[in-house]
């Protein structure tokens, strides 16, 4: 039996192999069809069909696009292409941008024919082979073509011209040192009256400034021409060909104010010529289509970019007041977003929408909810903290869940820089973790700790405060920390009244035992967590001294806990069992007021161990002395300068404790210790930093603790060189484990300048044998307060181990 010659047979159409695959009910169907058509494509191929090689290739693109393999066809594109039917290179360009791509070298034959074609008198011929050259162009044939393309630049055909234009751009973005090619051929297309010829120049000229900085310097002469081709734009009257809801050719205006936000930026003279134009598009702009919102966005972010004139930043933020007025939501957020990034600029211009900005905490969607949140932060001051601070508690009443950590951080920040006053800061903070709920970051808790302990004279007001709050109430977490920390302390101070009572609280009185059976209550809860039974069986001891009564109860409570299941609570409560017994004499030293807290917060998960998004939100140059922040964004800002991603490390280590039963039963020195508090040399020995720097200087400012944490001890000591702070950093490692890779980073707000000079080692020997130095150089011409985010890592035995810390407790010699 003779089969029939399939290479002479009419293949079938595009069309019906679409049709066919489409019919397909399967997937091992479908398959079967593609690999039919393609066995008799490939036998096509082979035999030289030149009849049917433009269809077979077609179809063999389709194939292509639904995901199976079809490189046996890239030498026929190419044959295609060296045809001479329109037909044939339409296809054939078209398959080489499919594919082909520069990282093939086959793609190199095709140079010949794309010069051939360029030169071609046929307009659309010409077309494809730019089209085609723009896609699919390597180094190498840029640089061979670029000519060619430079040549058709200046074509009486504006087709053929706003084609090369484009093709221009791609071999600037391949290859920027072309720029010299194009440069000269740029002032005439700004004088063409083609509007497509005018829109692809713009894009080139943008193109050639983000690649160039010389073009910058270069085309900040043709602002004048810019100006004046946008002024015509605005002047014109209608035009069929270009109206689009009633404005003249939209996209070249919006393309003209971006080009001129890039040419104006940090340039006075460029700037004040575009303040006219600005004003004009600003005003005479129509806002009830999303056309004119469209270019009054980008005249907003142009008039915020440039150096442009006050009264000019006022006329764009009404702009974006408006914007909040507007019934689309998306504009309504885009205005949010926009605010944000420019309330650096003019703070008391956006300062006069506070109240539409805090009408959106209260809309339906989300995304604008979140991006009030920030926008209301920012806006914080010492003026409006007391109303701003009601407003964003009745807000986190209300939010989502994954808002409340975010929420109560921002708070914190913004009343630990604005509060009037400290008593009430400590009331407005109760009120927040009272209304967060477990949705507040561990920093949080111990950054108010620190605030309570600082202020000696609402020692006992804020213990009656919490005491008030929990008796009833244990559920919350992170406030039950607080007071559970609060009452150890001074509850002897709440419970003798020895406080400032106030007329408009409710006056209650507590006894000892009751005070101690709330603290037994939150020990015993089953629902308490760790952390926070760890702070109840602290302040139970620490109350044993401050209620001798009810002594011999708080020690049957150790007793009971030494046999705990949880290592941290049996460690701590065995060692409380033997202050009581073995080491009674010296209790009261051990358990007395803790010293004021240097809030050094380490950045940690919230307490319900929900991990926040945060999205990449940078300053734009906020100044820290002029404008409240987030803290999502400060420590998003400062660990982008450490070129990191914040992590966050939840790990509850028992290590970070010190064993009280190893250092008292550790022998006692022979020598006579030089601290005034004996105490401190039963815990601490000589690891406690001395005032007297050890780098070979004398200073005035006292040393800081930087980090004590498993073995490692970093030291700040600090001297003045004129208006430079410089901070000598010495790390020591008190382990048997030489410390190895050790990296220190450190990033400050951006009214900062900061330098980091080399360690002069990476290795911290073992058991304080020796140290690693480094040096940190500081300006800090506005004076501001000084705060640091750090982050540090280093191996031990193998395990790789990192750490971060925010300190904003410098000595005040630092920053004055």
């Amino acid at each position: 039996m003779k089969f029939p010659d399939l290479s002479m047979s009419n293949p079938i159409r595009l069309r019906d192999l679409i049709r066919q695959i489409r019919s397909a009910k399967t997937a091992a169907e479908e398959r079967a069809v593609v690999q039919k058509e393609c066995a008799y494509i490939r036998d096509a191929f082979r035999d030289e069909d030149n009849t049917w090689r433009c269809r077979n290739v077609a179809k063999l693109l389709y194939v292509f696009l639904l995901g199976y393999p079809a490189h046996f066809g890239q030498l026929e594109c190419l044959k295609l292409i060296a045809s001479a039917r329109f037909t044939d290179k339409r296809i054939g360009y078209l398959g080489a941008m499919l594919l082909l791509d520069e990282r093939q070298d086959i793609h190199v034959l095709i140079t010949n024919s794309l010069k051939n074609d360029l030169n071609h008198s046929n307009q659309y011929i010409a077309g494809l082979a730019l089209c085609a050259l723009g896609s699919i162009c390597s180094p190498e044939m840029s640089r061979d073509l670029g000519g060619e393309v430079e040549k058709l630049m200046k074509s009486s055909n504006p087709y053929v011209k706003k084609k090369a234009v484009l093709c221009a751009v791609r071999i600037i973005r391949k290859v920027p040192e072309q720029f010299d090619v194009f440069q000269n051929s740029i002032r005439s297309l700004l004088s063409e009256k083609n509007h497509g010829v005018l829109l692809t120049a713009t894009a080139l000229i943008i193109e050639m400034c983000q690649q160039n900085s010389q073009a910058l310097h270069i085309f900040r002469k043709l602002v004048p021409n810019l100006v004046r081709i946008l002024k015509n734009l605005i002047m014109s009257g209608y035009s069929p060909e270009h109206d689009v809801s009633g404005i003249s050719d939209p996209f070249l205006q919006v393309q003209l104010l971006r080009l001129m936000r890039i040419l104006g930026r940090n340039d006075i003279e460029a700037s004040e010529t575009m303040n006219d134009i600005l004003a004009q598009v600003s005003t005479n702009t129509e806002n009830s289509k999303n056309v004119g919102n469209a270019i009054l966005y980008e005249t907003v972010l142009t008039i915020m970019d440039i150096k442009s004139e006050s009264g000019l930043r006022v006329l764009a933020v009404n702009i974006l007041g408006r914007f909040l007025l507007n019934n689309d939501k998306n504009i309504r957020y885009v205005a949010l977003n926009t605010l944000l990034r420019v309330v650096h600029a003019d703070h008391n211009a956006v300062q006069r929408h506070r109240a539409t900005i805090v009408e959106c905490l209260k809309d339906a969607d989300v995304s604008i909810r979140k991006r009030a949140m920030e926008l209301c932060f920012a806006l914080i001051n010492l003026n409006n903290i007391r109303t701003m601070i009601n407003e964003m508690l009745t807000f986190l009443a209300i939010c989502e869940p994954e808002f409340r950590a975010d929420c109560t951080s921002n708070m914190f920040l913004a009343m630990e820089r604005f509060s009037p006053s400290k008593r009430w800061h400590v009331d407005q903070m109760i009120k927040v973790l009272t209304t967060a709920g477990n949705s507040v970051r561990d920093d949080i808790v111990s950054s108010l700790i620190g605030i309570i302990s600082s202020t000696s004279d609402l020692h006992g007001y804020t213990a009656q405060q919490l005491f008030k709050i929990i008796r009833n109430d244990i559920t919350q977490q992170p406030l039950v920390q607080v007071a559970s920390w609060t009452l150890g302390e001074f509850g002897d101070l709440f419970v003798s009244g020895q406080y400032q009572h106030t007329d408009d609280n409710e006056h209650i009185q507590a006894t000892e035992d009751e005070v101690v059976s709330v603290l037994e209550k939150i020990l015993n809860w089953s629902i308490s967590t760790v952390v926070t039974r760890e702070y109840a069986i602290n302040a139970l001891m620490k109350l044993s001294t401050r209620f001798p009564n009810c002594s011999d109860r708080i020690q049957s409570v150790m007793t009971v806990y030494a046999c705990n299941m949880n290592l941290e609570l049996q460690t701590r409560a065995v060692e409380y069992t033997a202050l009581f017994t073995k080491h009674n004499p010296i209790r009261p030293s051990i358990v007395e007021r803790m010293p004021v807290l240097v809030s050094n917060s380490t950045s940690n998960t919230t307490n319900d161990e929900v991990t926040d998004e945060q999205e990449d939100s940078s300053f734009n140059g906020q100044n820290y002395s002029t404008q409240s922040t987030t803290q999502s964004e400060h420590v998003d800002d400062l660990f982008k300068m450490l070129d990191e991603s914040p992590q966050t490390n939840g790990k509850n280590d028992s290590n970070n404790h010190t064993n009280i039963l190893d250092l008292l039963n550790s022998p006692p020195s022979k020598t006579t210790s030089s601290s005034s508090n004996p105490l401190e040399d039963i815990l601490f020995g000589d690891d406690l930093p001395k005032s007297q720097s050890t780098n070979g200087f004398n200073s005035t400012i006292p040393s800081m603790k930087v980090i004590d944490k498993n073995g490692l001890l970093i030291i700040f000591e600090f001297e003045k060189q004129d208006d430079i702070l410089v901070i000598h950093l010495q790390a020591t490692n008190s382990t048997s484990i030489t410390l190895q890779n050790f990296t220190f980073k450190a990033a400050v707000p951006k009214t900062f300048n900061l330098e980091l000079l080399p360690p002069n080692s990476t290795t911290i020997p073992a058991n304080n044998s020796g140290d690693v130095r480094q040096v940190i150089k500081i300006s800090n011409p506005n004076k501001d307060k000084l705060r640091m985010r750090i982050k540090l890592s280093y191996s031990s035995n193998d395990f790789q181990m990192n750490d971060e810390a925010e300190l904003n407790t410098f000595p005040e010699q630092c920053y004055t």
